[in-house]
């Protein structure tokens, strides 16, 4: 029940930040509670001033788009959102400065895209994204997907999807059936917690698997929801039996309107070293830092971090670029 306090704070926090929780998520909230509650319940943390002093950009994608909607940072590959829909607004989201206010997703706006990816011959891997794809209609999703395909250079098709763990109903044999056909495609799905796992979400990754289509999992590290090693293994064993791989446990971006969410860099470093003790390789997903301002993806250990714990914390890439990370 939402006291009369709670329901005047999350009226202020969707005038700025929007709220959207499906039927399906809302019943397993009422099951599973605060891992799942915390993920889409707005909570006035978001509005606070400490919040404010986060980026609303953090990776930088706004600064490596050519054309609307799409983001081209790495030689090879480029980040195309498709769609401006959502099966429920993750309160950490990454694009949470557009999704539910100025993301707009058109037709002309994806046909910008695909003739940008027509016209650069070195982009060979395309990751498709939103809001989400999966809550486009079929007859779309094919359309798109079909265009893509047909450019020559083009030889990787990538989904990013919550679907799995949030709608799991929207996958049926016919969507399985119509992905299954522009091999070699790949779904990356975002499970978090293991109480997303499901009849309903292991049925929903069983019928992409039978098609044919690989599975892996993108996790974000979520203070209070799934930052220790008991959680996190559970989830990635249950992953496995489902046939999806875990492929990347992310340090949650400094995202404005998200730092009640942030762990200290360490944690993620910790957990993961802790979990090579306990598990499989095959469970055992990457950990992975999005640098700001677009400087691209690293991998951080205890040898890479410089100063842990304090406000000089910094990384060190792969080329060897010290690049501040303060937790």
């Amino acid at each position: 029940m939402l006291t009369k306090d709670l329901k005047k704070d999350i009226k202020k926090v969707t005038a700025r930040y929007p709220a959207l929780i499906n039927d399906y998520y809302n019943e397993l909230a009422s099951i599973a509670g605060t891992p799942i509650v915390r993920q889409v319940m707005p909570d006035i943390e978001e509005l606070s001033p400490d919040n404010e002093m986060m980026a609303e950009d953090p990776v930088g994608e706004d600064l490596y788009s050519p054309v609307p909607n799409l983001t081209h940072r790495y030689q090879d590959r480029v980040l195309l959102l498709i769609s401006d829909r959502c099966p429920i607004y993750c309160r950490f989201c990454t694009r949470k400065r557009k999704v539910g206010r100025s993301l707009r997703v058109t037709d002309e706006t994806v046909r910008e895209g695909i003739d940008y990816i027509k016209k650069h011959p070195g982009i060979r891997d395309v990751l498709l994204s939103g809001g989400d794809p999966l809550m486009l209609e079929n007859e779309r999703l094919d359309q798109i997907l079909s265009e893509i395909r047909d450019i020559p250079h083009v030889e990787i098709l990538r989904i990013g999807t919550r679907v799995p763990a949030a709608y799991p109903e929207r996958v049926s044999a016919d969507l399985a059936a119509l992905l299954g056909g522009f091999s070699p495609l790949y779904i990356h799905t975002h499970f978090n917690h293991p109480a997303e796992i499901t009849t309903q979400s292991r049925e929903a990754c069983r019928v992409l698997a039978d098609a044919g289509i690989p599975l892996g999992n993108q996790t974000v590290l979520l203070g209070g929801i799934n930052d220790d090693p008991d959680t996190l293994e559970k989830l990635f064993r249950e992953l496995l039996l489902m046939r999806v791989r875990p492929y990347y446990l992310f340090q949650m971006d400094a995202v404005r309107g998200t730092r009640h969410f942030s762990t200290p860099l360490m944690t993620g470093v910790r957990i993961m070293e802790e979990l090579h003790r306990r598990t499989s390789p095959m469970a055992l997903p990457t950990f992975v830092v999005d640098l700001p301002d677009g400087q691209g993806k690293v991998f951080p250990t205890h040898t890479s971090i410089l100063f842990p714990g304090t406000p000089e914390q910094a990384i060190i890439t792969w080329d060897g670029k010290v690049v501040p990370y303060p937790d």
